[in-house]
C-alpha cells in the first residue's frame, strides 16, 4: 500500500519525471533527501518501473494507430506469437485477454500500407495465429496512467 504523500509524488512524477527533488521537496513540505530517498523505495518496490521519455508517433511519421484483437488456435501456439510481437517495433502493447480474443495489440504505423503490411505479412502468416479484427484510431481523447487515491 502507498501513503498519500507517495500518491501525490507518484501523481507528480507522472506529469513530469523530470521534475527535480528540490522541486518536488518544495512542493511536498519535504526535504530533497528525503523525496529522493521515497523514490528510491517506490522503485524498490516496483511502483516505479522506469523513467521514460514520452515521444509523439505522428512528428515520428507514425500517424496511424490501431488495436488488434488476436485469436490464436492452440495456446501451444503463444510462444512464437508472442516472440513475434516483442520483436517488432509496430507493437507498442501487447495484453493477454479474457473473452472471446487472446491478445490485444496497439500498433503505431506510417499509414494503412503499413498496417495491411504488418497484419498481411507479419502477424497473419505467424503460426496458429487463426483471427484478427483490427480497429484504427481516429483520435485520442486521454491517454494516461494515474495513481487512485485509496478507498
Amino acid at each position: 500500500m502507498i501513503d498519500e504523500q507517495d500518491r501525490i509524488l507518484l501523481e507528480r512524477l507522472t506529469d513530469d519525471a523530470r521534475v527535480s527533488w528540490a522541486e518536488l521537496a518544495q512542493e511536498m513540505e519535504l526535504s530533497a533527501p528525503a523525496v529522493a530517498e521515497r523514490v528510491k523505495r517506490l522503485r524498490q518496490r516496483g511502483l516505479i518501473r522506469g523513467f521514460h521519455a514520452v515521444l509523439d508517433p505522428a512528428a515520428l511519421g507514425l500517424g496511424l494507430t490501431a488495436y488488434i484483437a488476436v485469436t490464436l488456435r492452440h495456446p501451444r501456439d503463444r510462444a512464437e506469437f508472442l516472440k513475434t510481437v516483442r520483436e517488432r517495433g509496430e507493437v507498442k502493447e501487447a495484453h493477454h485477454l479474457a473473452g472471446e480474443d487472446d491478445y490485444l495489440l496497439k500498433v503505431h504505423c506510417r499509414d494503412t500500407g503499413h498496417l495491411e503490411h504488418f497484419l498481411t505479412d507479419i502477424l497473419k502468416p505467424v503460426p496458429g495465429v487463426q483471427r484478427t479484427r483490427t480497429s484504427i484510431v481516429l483520435g485520442t481523447a486521454k491517454e494516461m496512467v494515474t495513481v487512485l487515491p485509496p478507498e
